[in-house]
């Protein structure tokens, strides 16, 4: 990775949500090596969070790390998380929407044997758009006016592959990114000029994460099964200077080429745009 993109990294505050453990433990991590000051939130596990920030502490980085339980789906939560990482950093820099639960809340084994959505439970099914929907925009509503007011930010919503928003029994979770990605390009036009962007980031394909159920040989609906760690590469980039006057993009991990420098490498793992965007 390019020096002078990594120095710039370096005391930068990172807010990551559901980091303790998937792509958000990955990505903070990566962040953490190079010297950004990070926050990490988790739902339910305080022994993932100590994880996380245990191997943190190990990286020579130098960065602050800070972990918070907090759950997105709690207006006040994100509010008071987004408080409390402006009063132990001065202020945040970047929000990174990871936190989200996929179709193990509706089925269990989703991948094997999928079900249609009127057999789905209610409970699931809200639990799923409560988190991926309503839990983006409560963290993202704090953190936004911070930013705006500071006049400079970056907000990552961590999404999923275009297919899997449509493929057949993988309702709620597909739609709600569908919601997100449509929810990220509006924000990007409403921060247009505050020197606040907004983009999408996703792996590509299934990655070998607790998302994906528990099964003899873990793989996604087309069989193949990515690295969590693929996402470290290009987060650095979007975490970083270099991306400051990119924003409404769609950028794919698996298509990060490490051998280029970082800018060309950005170049080539965003998502071609559409100027109307279509679902049916």
């Amino acid at each position: 990775m390019n020096a002078d993109l990594l120095s710039g990294l370096r005391g930068r505050n990172v807010l990551i949500t559901g980091g303790g453990r998937g792509l958000g433990y990955e990505m903070a991590l990566a962040l953490a090596a190079v010297g950004a000051n990070v926050a990490v939130t988790a739902a339910r596990s305080a022994a993932e969070l100590a994880q996380v920030a245990d191997e943190a502490g190990a990286l020579p980085g130098g960065g602050r790390f800070l972990t918070l339980q907090s759950d997105v789906i709690d207006s006040d939560q994100c509010c008071e998380t987004v408080a409390a990482v402006i009063s132990r950093f001065g202020s945040l820099d970047v929000l990174i929407n990871n936190a989200g639960r996929g179709l193990k809340s509706v089925n269990p084994d989703y991948v094997e044997n999928p079900i249609p959505f009127w057999k789905a439970p209610t409970e699931g099914w809200f639990e799923i758009v409560q988190t991926n929907i309503l839990g983006v925009f409560n963290m993202s509503r704090p953190a936004a006016a911070h930013m705006v007011e500071k006049g400079y930010g970056k907000i990552i919503n961590i999404s999923t592959s275009d297919i899997t928003m449509v493929r057949r029994a993988y309702s709620p979770y597909g739609p709600s990114k569908a919601f997100l990605e449509a929810a990220s390009r509006s924000w990007a036009e409403d921060l247009a000029g505050t020197g606040v962007t907004v983009n999408v980031f996703l792996p590509g394909g299934a990655t070998d994460t607790a998302i994906l159920p528990d099964m003899a040989s873990k793989r996604g609906s087309d069989g193949n099964l990515l690295d969590p760690k693929i996402m470290r590469g290009p987060v650095l980039w979007l975490c970083s200077n270099a991306a400051d006057n990119h924003t409404g993009g769609r950028y794919i991990a698996r298509l990060w080429d490490d051998s280029l420098p970082p800018n060309a490498a950005a170049a080539g793992a965003r998502d071609v745009c559409h100027e109307k965007p279509g679902i049916m």
